[in-house]
């Protein structure tokens, strides 16, 4: 082979590096990856070995640009897009600083601007369907959604290579866009500095690990990072390594194979499915998310370990709450912190209402009419929200707890909206809203009241269920009936001259664990039917598919379900094996997690080569991307 051709052939295999392909992008779960990350790391090790008194601007810059090819393989040419977010926030960041002790309304203006871009650019790529079918059904318009942003880089280069027929959303904006909008209002308040320089800031945003998928970093967690000195311990590198293979054998083991064996099958066409299989698909489903989601960031938290850097928790076993609030402090932590620092406590927290509550009450409210398509529904949260106000006001005494339910709400709601651009997230998210404020009545009942109350609430249901039959009815009569029997039995024990201690011990608290993870399983169907959707058909299909669970779940039970056990017997077993494991004590995770990264580097090495290979023995024929790229 003469030299021109060698050189041809690195040519096109260097192309191959560096192109985008949109059916191979960078994923944890493939090897291309992992080569990705030891060319990444070797280089890494020689910057930051070198004697050199800028070695962290040097390090920080490296990770940077290493940052924007990741992202660039994973999403092509959306880098321009946080390549923008990034400079203007950098710069916007800088100037309040400057003026924020001179002139605090030029400060506040240039944060709004700030947020008006980050939540300008996000609202177009994600919510653009949305609210065109809003303005659709509200107006009886007849507007289509087009690329602006495409047709305008067209214009720019004489050429038609970007598609104007739809918008796509770009991998991780919704992630990156909180970050930066943290940053920002962190400066605003004199909490951060701003960074040194804009590559320190481009590191702080981009940084690859968690750049797709959070865990969401607040500014002041990450940047006294930057300026730190590389340093890895022998026990810091074993637990890298340990979250690592942790996360891997949770994505592939656990989330991929339940899901294409079994969950994927029941959503997709959930009519032909029993109402037995249906349940299961919710149950197994919310093991499948929890694993995908917390698989990702275990992978993301070790290998920012190996380089130096430490992320914060984002999941603390959530199906260990015991109720929903306890849930939300568990799960996807950073998203839940971000929205209380950033939403909650702007809108009054649990002080007060403010302006900004009223205004998001009305667009909720206004939201119910036009998606549900139902007077009778807007109605209702209208009717809801007026004697919640009435109450407030007169009963000065109750006033804060009100407060504090309407903003927890509207934050609920709004996150549950974060995560998708369909009715059905505002639903998910409302409900999750419902269960916490129950939960705070609940516990500030006595024990004959919540008897008396769910026994009434059965009785009505019981009454629904018999006069005007609904697969809906059903379902809710089965849950609430089973809390009712399980109040008497708390009441009568209460009373009794002689105590059952366990009803008040470990099986008390089981009772409120099956509970609350029931109840956000079942929420988890209008998660997951609006998740993996165009967004251009997303509200259709997926209250289609909300439905028609329901309809299942609730009427179609003539099936033998030990011969449905028996034919995913593999899937119903490992549902059950990771939900053990997730149940076990915090103590005991501590322990083996030591002790792995105790080992001898020998043990580890085999470790490693086994868990690749359990994992491999699971991997699918299809590329199974982590569930929250999409968000």
């Amino acid at each position: 082979m003469s030299l021109n051709e060698t050189i041809h052939l690195i040519i096109i295999y260097l192309q191959g590096i560096f192109a985008f392909d949109p059916n191979s992008p960078l994923l944890f779960t493939q090897l291309q990856f992992w080569v990705f990350f030891a060319v990444v790391f070797l280089g890494f090790a020689l910057i930051v070995s070198a004697p050199h008194r800028r070695v962290a601007l040097m390090r920080n810059a490296y990770l940077f640009f290493v940052s924007l090819l990741f992202y660039y393989k994973t999403s092509g040419f959306f880098v321009g897009l946080l390549i923008l977010v990034t400079c203007t926030d950098y710069l916007l960041a800088r100037r309040i600083f400057a003026v924020r002790t001179k002139s605090r309304w030029r400060a506040r203006a240039l944060l709004s601007l700030s947020v008006f871009i980050d939540l300008g650019l996000l609202c177009y790529f994600k919510y653009s369907y949305f609210f065109a079918d809003m303005l659709n059904q509200l107006f009886g318009l007849q507007i289509t959604v087009s690329n602006i942003a495409a047709s305008a880089g067209n214009i720019l280069t004489h050429s038609q290579f970007w598609s104007v027929d739809r918008i796509v959303l770009p991998v991780g904006i919704s992630f990156y866009t909180f970050q930066v909008i943290s940053y920002t209002a962190d400066v605003y308040k004199g909490l951060v500095r701003p960074v040194r320089n804009i590559l320190d800031f481009g590191f702080y945003v981009s940084f690859f690990p968690q750049l797709v998928a959070g865990p969401i970093i607040k500014a002041s967690d990450f940047i006294p990072q930057l300026y730190r000195r590389y340093s890895l311990s022998r026990m810091q590198f074993g637990m890298a390594v340990f979250w690592i293979l942790n996360g891997l054998l949770k994505k592939i083991v656990l989330s991929d194979y339940l899901a294409v064996n079994f969950i994927d099958r029941v959503f997709a066409s959930p009519q032909f499915f029993s109402g037995f299989e249906n349940l299961m698909a919710l149950f197994v489903y919310s093991l499948q998310v929890y694993a995908d989601f917390s698989g990702y960031t275990d992978i993301a938290i070790g290998l920012s370990q190996l380089m130096g850097f430490y992320l914060p928790m984002n999941f603390n076993s959530p199906y260990k709450a015991q109720n929903c609030s306890n849930f939300w402090k568990r799960w996807h932590i950073s998203l839940s912190r971000w929205l209380q620092t950033y939403l909650y406590i702007p809108l009054g927290g649990n002080r007060n209402t403010t302006g900004a509550t009223y205004f998001w009450i009305s667009v909720i409210t206004l939201a119910a009419l036009i998606l549900s398509g139902s007077v009778w529904v807007a109605s209702l949260v209208v009717f809801v929200l007026l004697m919640v106000v009435w109450t407030a006001y007169r009963h000065p005494d109750r006033r804060r707890h009100i407060y504090a339910n309407l903003n927890s709400m509207i934050t609920m709601v709004l996150g549950g909206l974060w995560h998708g651009a369909s009715c059905n997230f505002m639903v998910w998210g409302g409900l999750n809203g419902v269960g916490m404020i129950v939960y705070k009545f609940w516990r500030d009942m006595s024990a004959l009241r919540r008897a008396v109350l769910t026994t009434l609430a059965a009785a009505v249901l019981g009454c629904l269920v018999y006069f005007s039959p609904a697969a809906l009815w059903n379902v809710l009569f089965c849950f609430v009936a089973f809390i009712c029997v399980s109040a008497w039995i708390r009441y009568v024990n209460a009373v009794l001259p002689f105590h059952f201690t366990a009803l008040e011990g470990v099986l008390g608290r089981a009772w409120s664990i099956g509970v609350t993870f029931t109840f956000i399983t079942f929420t988890r169907l209008f998660f997951r039917s609006g998740s993996n959707l165009d967004p251009a058909v997303a509200n259709e299909t997926a209250w289609r598919i909300a439905t028609q669970m329901v309809e299942a779940i609730g009427t179609r039970w003539n099936v033998n379900v030990w011969a449905v056990c028996e034919a995913y017997r593999s899937v119903f077993l490992l549902f059950v094996f990771g939900m053990v494991v997730h149940w076990l004590p915090t103590d005991w995770k501590r322990r083996y997690r030591i002790c792995f990264a105790r080992m001898p580097l020998p043990l580890m090495v085999f470790a490693v080569l086994a868990v690749v290979f359990i994992a491999y023995q699971f991997v699918t024929a299809e590329m199974q991307p982590f569930i929250y790229f999409q968000f």
